[in-house]
């Protein structure tokens, strides 16, 4: 297995890692190979899908130019500062660059006990690891910046939760897996020389365009802050809920990171939860921006030491650069609203316009994803406003704001085909909807059938075409479908 293996990280002081093996399983087997990622990273996906790709995958054979290493941090969990975490399940293989130019981790997530596995087994279920699968690859079809699944693989053994559960390992792929967390590991045991190590690292690595800049540390800050903001008014735009946004799950290089009990929505409401560890709501859809914010604070404080010479200026830089945040959040959620509502200039009123529609879709409990892919229909022609009606308990909360989105539409000169094009690249037809999600988990756990599974990943591939044929995978739950509660699965 030619992986081509070059490991920055590993050769970053022992403090940053611990060196540790895979756990080797008994009886490998595997369930999906990402074909078109393996391409894009130089790998042969026969090879991988082969018997002794399979063993890679579960880590029972490591591949020539590995050095697989768990890496340190700590982090804040609903609020709480935990002072080390670290990769409790997750192996580091390495480093490759891809065809592309772009340097990426290979990780095992499941593959065994590290030195911060605080108790647990370092396992992950079959469930857990076919839904990142699914969530992460929906996501990059989607267009928001994901951490990317390479392969899931079966283990042939049991792992012990609330119930006995078929194990497996996920073999992830991300830009790198460097967290705010990481970070603050430094920080909280007041190592400045591996805070500077690190932020010169990630700030070459992700951001290489600032390199040079004469403050490593204030230059990712700024980056950093810059690619949450957008990434969180992305999750907005297609209905994603993260379910654990603490600081040792976001991710310096701007990606979608740790699929635990994320979610969609299915009718729009900004208090909805669906995590069943987030009692009071935290990270609730709505809340998400500002948590995202909070999370820039916590990465501002960890920085502080490198930020300025003076600890007053340093915090006065500090606060300037996570305040800026909101502007920086607002404007990209602007720009993902209009692409939505399908307006190509910027006008004052618009976000006005967009809030007042999604208090009616709140208030009427209209499913997200059904309501925009219709209003794609609409800007074609409005006789589709009939159906979109229909969604309202109230239709003419909808036929009232029509009203307005039609004489704002008439002040650009854009085709209705053209504006209904555009719309439909943006509106997806198709989510990752939670009631399928468990249905595909549970044929898979219960019967060994991948088929649903399958499916929902070829589907989910070509978010934004119509596919008739499975047109039934984009309608919403029934009401004994519904899906309460997700869980993490760890």
């Amino acid at each position: 297995m030619n992986f081509a293996f070059d490991n920055t990280y590993a050769r970053l002081p022992d403090r940053f890692h611990a060196r540790v093996s895979p756990a080797r399983v008994r009886e490998p087997r595997v369930v999906k190979v990402n074909r078109a990622l393996a391409e894009l990273l130089g790998l042969d996906a026969d090879r991988l899908a082969s018997a002794d790709g399979a063993q890679v995958l579960a880590g029972n054979t490591l591949p020539e130019g590995a050095e697989s290493i768990a890496l340190a941090y700590a982090g804040h969990q609903f609020g709480s500062f935990v002072s080390q975490l670290g990769d409790g399940r997750a192996i580091l293989l390495g480093e490759v660059v891809g065809k592309d130019g772009k340097r990426r981790d290979i990780q095992l997530k499941g593959a065994g006990r590290t030195p911060f596995s605080r108790g647990g087994d370092g396992r992950a279920a079959l469930g857990p690891v076919l839904r990142e699968y699914v969530v992460s690859e929906a996501m990059a079809a989607l267009g928001v910046p994901t951490t990317r699944a390479l392969a899931a693989v079966t283990t042939g053994e049991p792992v012990y939760r609330e119930e006995v559960l078929p194990g497996a390992v996920l073999t992830r792929v991300a830009a790198s897996h460097i967290r705010v967390g990481t970070f603050q590991f430094f920080a909280a045991r007041g190592d400045r020389e591996a805070l500077a190590t690190l932020a010169s690292y990630a700030l070459s690595r992700h951001y290489p365009e600032a390199v040079g800049s004469g403050n490593d540390a204030l230059a990712l800050l700024d980056r950093v802050i810059a690619a949450q903001a957008s990434l969180v008014a992305r999750w907005l735009g297609v209905g994603f809920v993260h379910g654990v946004m603490n600081t040792d799950n976001t991710s310096i290089s701007g990606e979608t990171i740790d699929y635990g009990p994320c979610a969609f929505l299915d009718e729009y409401d900004p208090e909805k939860k669906f995590s069943s560890i987030d009692r009071g709501g935290r990270y609730a859809f709505g809340n998400q921006p500002g948590i995202a914010q909070w999370n820039m604070a916590r990465l501002a404080e960890a920085l502080l030491p490198l930020l300025a010479g003076d600890e007053k200026e340093a915090v006065r830089v500090a606060t300037e650069r996570v305040q800026s945040f909101t502007g920086l959040f607002v404007e990209a959620h602007e720009r993902v609203l209009r692409a939505k509502l399908g307006l190509v200039r910027e006008e004052d009123e618009d976000l006005a316009l967009a809030a007042d529609l999604l208090d009616r879709l709140a208030s009427n409990r209209v499913d997200y994803t059904v309501f925009f892919r219709g209003l794609c229909a609409s800007a074609a022609d409005s006789a589709a406003d009939a159906k979109l009606a229909s969604l309202f308990a109230e239709p003419g909360a909808f036929r009232d704001w029509a009203e307005g989105w039609r004489r704002r539409l008439a002040r650009e000169d854009v085709s209705p085909e053209a504006r209904a094009s555009a719309m439909r690249s943006v509106n997806p037809a198709f989510i990752p909807r939670n009631h399928r999600i468990e249905e595909l988990i549970q044929a898979a756990v219960l019967r060994d059938d991948f088929g649903p599974y399958e499916t929902l990943v070829q589907v989910l591939s070509r978010p934004y075409d119509d596919q008739p044929e499975f047109a039934h995978l984009s309608e919403p739950p029934q009401p004994e479908e519904r899906v309460q509660y997700t869980f993490c699965g760890t």
